[in-house]
């Protein structure tokens, strides 16, 4: 009789990682049958994606389609809408993100926005560049100020925190409504969005990429906005309508906007974007592996789920592919 032919599992690992995190991942694997590869995103060839059944990191769209036996994806981004695409991914293919491993580097990025805004940060930096020594009688505070957060997952619920421990009301807005949380004041589904915006002294975005989140803050809800308020987006450029923006711009009904992320990206050079005193742009950057902390829970969020996935266990962070997130 013959025996069962096993294959042994291939996984690829393509991270911007160090030693010492390689050494960690590889001893997950010991005793299990399976073969792990470490492979610099940039240096990866067909040969490397086509038989395997595991990908961990950092990889392009194209190598995806050509591993014809993948499994399990494991991406680095909090942000799935990039691989959630039609056809990018079989039916049976798990994909699961790295939500949790960016809290403290966006919301700190969302608070700096916060402050250099209401501070006028934006303003005196250009007037620096143009040598112009000039004062604005007017500043705004984050105690006391209406902060609405549209989108109160990990990230929001940072930010929303650090905001309410400076003497902030908070408002979240998010998919479904549960419990609210003691750092929130109110806590509402997206279909409340337009009965609380006007109240908002500040509004803070760090919505994920979907059809649902295209183009949320548009002409109209640019319109009911309070006048002054001050616009903040580290989630997906395109849930701003940016020809709106640049309209509402050019009047004073806002007191001035922080991005980190625009549609299109990078943000075109001769865009008039660039110019408004009252813009600050960041070139996505709130969330990016910069801080070493991340880089710390991506490889305990990849070791857990590795783990799992040897022993037949659900994994976490699982990605809905419909919603993309």
């Amino acid at each position: 009789m013959k025996g069962i032919l096993i294959v042994k599992k291939k996984i690829l690992v393509s991270l911007p990682i160090e030693q010492r995190h390689k050494d960690f991942l590889a001893k997950q694997v010991e005793g299990y049958d399976v073969e792990m590869k470490f492979v610099d995103a940039d240096n990866i060839t067909l040969d490397d994606v086509k038989d395997v059944n595991v990908i961990l990191g950092s990889i392009k769209r194209k190598w995806i389609k050509a591993a014809e036996n993948l499994e399990w994806l494991q991406i680095i981004y909090a942000g799935a809408d990039m691989f959630t695409v039609p056809g990018l991914l079989k039916p049976e293919t798990i994909l699961t993100n790295a939500s949790g491993a960016y809290n403290t580097e966006v919301a700190e990025h969302m608070l700096a926005l916060t402050f250099s805004l209401v501070r006028h940060f934006d303003y005196y930096m250009k007037n620096q560049i143009k040598h112009t020594w000039k004062q604005l009688n007017s500043v705004k505070s984050v105690k006391g100020s209406t902060i609405l957060i549209l989108g109160l997952g990990r990230i929001g619920g940072d930010y929303a925190k650090k905001v309410k421990s400076l003497g902030a009301y908070v408002i979240g807005i998010k998919r479904t409504v549960k419990d609210k949380p003691d750092y929130v004041d109110e806590l509402y589904t997206i279909d409340k969005l337009d009965e609380v915006i006007g109240r908002a002294d500040i509004i803070a975005m760090v919505l994920p990429g979907s059809e649902d989140t295209k183009h949320i803050i548009n002409t109209e809800r640019l319109k009911k906005i309070k006048h002054g308020a001050f616009l903040i987006n580290v989630g997906r450029g395109n849930a701003i309508d940016f020809e709106a923006l640049k309209t509402f711009l050019k009047t004073d009904q806002i007191g001035g906007v922080g991005l980190d992320v625009t549609d299109p990206e990078p943000l075109p050079v001769d865009d008039e974007l660039w110019d408004f005193d009252n813009v600050i742009i960041t070139p996505h950057i709130a969330g990016h592996l910069f801080l070493d902390e991340s880089n710390e829970i991506i490889v305990e969020i990849i070791a857990d789920n590795l783990k799992r996935w040897l022993n037949g266990e659900p994994l976490k962070n699982v990605v809905n592919r419909q919603l993309g997130y």
